[in-house]
């Protein structure tokens, strides 16, 4: 069983773009250097995500969708906000692609089990890749029965404690060596 890992998506799930008007981040996106850098964090983000750190032993990648110059300004972001030292995951373990399906070939590649995305037809593209899949943030309609609805970090840190301890529980009793008591006997 392959050591569990997880992906989290940046826009409106690490920066809190539903604060915006109109619940878009276009601030973030449309707005000066300044204004970007002012968006805050989502609520409790940078508190849970150490512990999800923790918890996937460093097995933790920001996994986003974006262009060039989105992606530079949410490395900004990042770094301006000192996301790095405040959560523990390594700078080196972001990943940005230019269509929400290839998030999915990210996670393939690198292993993640567990994946955060405020958007259902991402984790929709990831059905077969990925086993644990969270709806980040309050949500127009009903979750699917495919995903686990988180609608805040707290909700996200409980939910994936719990999956994570049945893995852990499950790896254990796969891999734990069966009993053996000698008899005694000759054969």
């Amino acid at each position: 069983m392959k050591e569990p890992g997880l992906g989290v998506d940046f826009g409106r799930v690490i920066n809190e773009g539903s604060a915006e008007p109109g619940g878009d981040d276009t601030t973030f996106l449309s707005g000066g250097y300044e204004e970007a850098m002012r968006t805050p964090a989502m609520p409790d983000a940078m508190d849970v995500l150490p512990r999800l750190v923790e918890m996937f032993e460093g097995r933790v990648w920001i996994v986003s969708k974006c262009g060039p110059r989105i992606q530079e300004r949410t490395l900004q972001w990042l770094d301006h906000h000192d996301f790095w030292n405040k959560t523990g995951i390594l700078r080196a373990n972001t990943r940005f692609c230019r269509e929400r399906a290839e998030k999915a070939v990210h996670c393939k590649r690198l292993g993640i089990t567990h994946f955060i995305d405020d958007r259902r037809d991402v984790l929709g593209h990831m059905r077969d890749v990925v086993e644990h899949r969270y709806l980040f943030g309050p949500q127009k309609t009903p979750a699917p029965d495919w995903v686990v609805a988180t609608p805040t970090w707290a909700d996200v840190q409980s939910l994936i404690s719990l999956s994570s301890s049945r893995t852990r529980a499950m790896t254990t009793s796969v891999t734990s060596p069966k009993s053996s008591r000698s008899t005694g006997r000759s054969r």
